[in-house]
C-alpha cells in the first residue's frame, strides 16, 4: 500500500509515534561515545604529573590559596548559606537540583527576596524536574522582588530530546567571593543533624579564594544555556587573591564540571584517573553507588596493587530502593578483591565525597553512577590539601562507625528473592 492511499489520520498517528519513539531513544542516550578502555597507570597521585594532568588535560587550572570549610548536616549547612546570602552586597548566583517547600524553602525565599529588594542582583537556576515540588508562592514572591529565576530544561517541543539531561549541580556564589557546593538540596529532609530517618546525613562546603571564580564560571555555563544572558563584570568576577595566612602551595583547588552538551565523560574520567593513580587508600562516600564495569575494574586493579578501598553507601533508609538493589547487585567483584563496603544505618546517607591517598578530596554533586557520569550536569570541587584531607578522613571514619559492613560471605548468602530483585534493578543501571 502506498503512503498516499493511507488516510490523513493514520499518517499523522504514524508520524507522531515515530517522533515520540525517536525522542525517547534520544533521552536514553548520552549522545557521546562511552569510555571503554581502562586507563593505563602512569604515575601515582602524589606525583606532580598527576596534578598537571588534572589541571591541563582534564579541567581548569589548580589554584593556590583557597580556604574550604566543611559543613556537616543541615544545622550547620543552612545557617552558613543564609548568613552569606543575607550579607550579599552586589550579586547572588544560585543553582540547585532540588528546591521544594517547608520552612527551609521559605527561609531561602525570604532571604533572596530581601536582598533583591535591597538592590542585589539575584539569579536563581532551578532544575525543572528536581524542583517541580517548589511552592509556587515562593516563586511569585521572589519574582515580585526582582529575583531572576530560570528553569533548566523546562519541557518545550523543540528540545524534548534533552529531557533526560538534568542539572544536578549545587552551587551558591555570593558577590563572586564566597562559594558553596556539596550534596544538599533545599528541602526539609536536609534540615537538622541527621538525628532521625526524616533528617538526612549530608555535607556541604563553604569556599573562599581564587577558585570561587571557577565556581562562578560553572554557574554561568548553565545560566547562559537557560536564559541566553551572559553575566559578567566585576560584581560577578571580582579580582580574587589567595587568602591571607595560607602558605604558598597550600589550599590548592579546582572546580570541575561535566555536561552531556560539553563533555559528559569528563567527570567519569576524572574519577577513573584518581582511582588509577591511588597508591594507598580510597575512601568513598556515595549516596548512589552504581559503578559501571570500567569503574569496577579500576577499583579491583587498585586493590590488587595494595590500595585499601572503603565505601559507605545508604542502608535500608534510602529514597530509592531500586538504586540500592542495583548497587548491591554489583558488589561481588569488589568484595572478592577486598573492598570494605558498609551501609549507613541511622538515616539516608546523601554524602558525595571521594578521598584518595590523604591528599585529594573531591566533593560536590556527583554520584557514583551512570546518571552523574553521563546524563546530568554535575560540578565537583577538587582539593589537594593534606590537612583538609585528614579532616575529611576523620569525618568519613565517624560515618563508617555508624554503618554496617556486608562481607563476601553475607553477600553470597543473600535470599534468592533479594538477588532476583537486585538483578532486575541492575538492568536499569544506565539510567540510575
Amino acid at each position: 500500500m502506498h503512503l498516499r492511499s493511507l488516510p490523513l489520520k493514520a499518517i499523522l498517528i504514524t508520524f507522531f509515534l515515530t517522533l515520540a519513539s525517536t525522542l525517547l531513544l534520544l533521552n536514553f542516550s548520552s549522545g557521546e561515545k562511552k569510555l571503554e578502555e581502562q586507563l593505563p597507570r602512569l604515575y601515582g597521585l602524589h606525583d606532580p604529573q598527576y596534578q598537571r594532568s588534572m589541571g591541563v588535560l582534564m579541567g581548569p587550572p589548580i589554584l593556590e590559596g583557597n580556604r574550604t570549610q566543611a559543613l556537616v548536616n543541615g544545622d550547620r549547612i543552612f545557617p552558613s548559606m543564609l548568613e552569606a546570602i543575607r550579607g550579599a552586597q552586589k550579586t547572588i548566583t544560585f543553582e540547585t537540583y532540588i528546591y521544594w517547600s517547608g520552612d527551609i524553602g521559605r527561609a531561602f525565599a525570604d532571604a533572596l527576596t530581601e536582598r533583591a529588594r535591597a538592590g542585589v542582583k539575584v539569579h536563581v537556576l532551578l532544575d525543572w524536574l528536581g524542583s517541580a515540588k517548589i511552592d509556587e508562592e515562593f516563586l511569585e514572591q521572589m519574582r515580585g522582588a526582582g529575583v531572576e529565576i530560570q528553569k533548566f530544561h523546562e519541557p518545550h517541543w523543540y528540545h524534548w530530546g534533552r529531557m533526560n539531561n538534568r542539572t544536578h549541580r549545587k552551587l551558591l556564589v555570593v558577590d563572586g567571593r564566597t562559594g558553596f557546593t556539596g550534596g544538599v538540596g533545599i528541602a526539609p529532609e536536609w534540615t537538622g543533624d541527621a538525628q532521625s530517618p526524616e533528617h538526612w546525613r549530608d555535607t556541604h562546603f563553604r569556599v573562599e579564594g581564587p577558585v570561587v571564580a571557577q565556581m562562578q564560571s560553572v554557574f554561568m555555563d548553565n545560566w547562559t544555556k537557560a536564559s541566553g544572558e551572559v553575566l559578567h563584570g566585576e560584581p560577578y568576577f571580582p579580582a580574587l587573591q589567595p587568602i591571607a595566612g595560607i602558605a604558598a602551595g597550600q589550599g590548592r583547588a579546582q572546580m570541575f564540571s561535566s555536561s552531556p552538551s560539553g563533555g559528559s565523560e569528563s567527570m567519569h574520567l576524572m574519577y577513573l584517573m584518581a582511582i588509577t593513580a591511588a597508591d594507598r587508600r580510597i575512601d568513598l562516600s556515595s549516596a548512589y553507588f552504581v559503578p559501571d564495569k570500567l569503574t569496577v575494574r579500576a577499583l579491583v586493579a587498585a586493590m590488587q596493587r595494595g590500595v585499601k578501598v572503603r565505601i559507605v553507601t545508604p542502608g535500608p533508609i534510602i529514597d530509592s530502593q531500586t538504586v540500592r538493589s542495583a548497587s548491591r547487585a554489583l558488589w561481588g567483584p569488589l568484595l572478592a578483591a577486598g573492598a570494605e563496603i558498609r551501609e549507613y544505618q541511622p538515616t539516608m546517607y546523601h554524602c558525595k565525597v571521594l578521598i584518595v591517598d590523604g591528599l585529594l578530596v573531591s566533593v560536590g554533586s556527583t554520584n557514583f553512577d551512570n546518571r552523574s557520569f553521563r546524563l546530568n550536569d554535575e560540578a565537583n570541587l577538587n582539593l589537594y590539601d593534606e590537612a583538609f584531607a585528614a579532616e575529611q578522613t576523620a569525618t568519613f571514619e565517624r560515618d563508617l562507625a555508624a554503618a554496617r559492613q556486608l562481607t563476601m560471605a553475607q553477600w553470597l548468602d543473600r535470599p534468592w528473592h533479594e538477588k532476583l530483585v537486585e538483578r532486575a534493578s541492575a538492568l536499569f543501571a544506565a539510567q540510575l
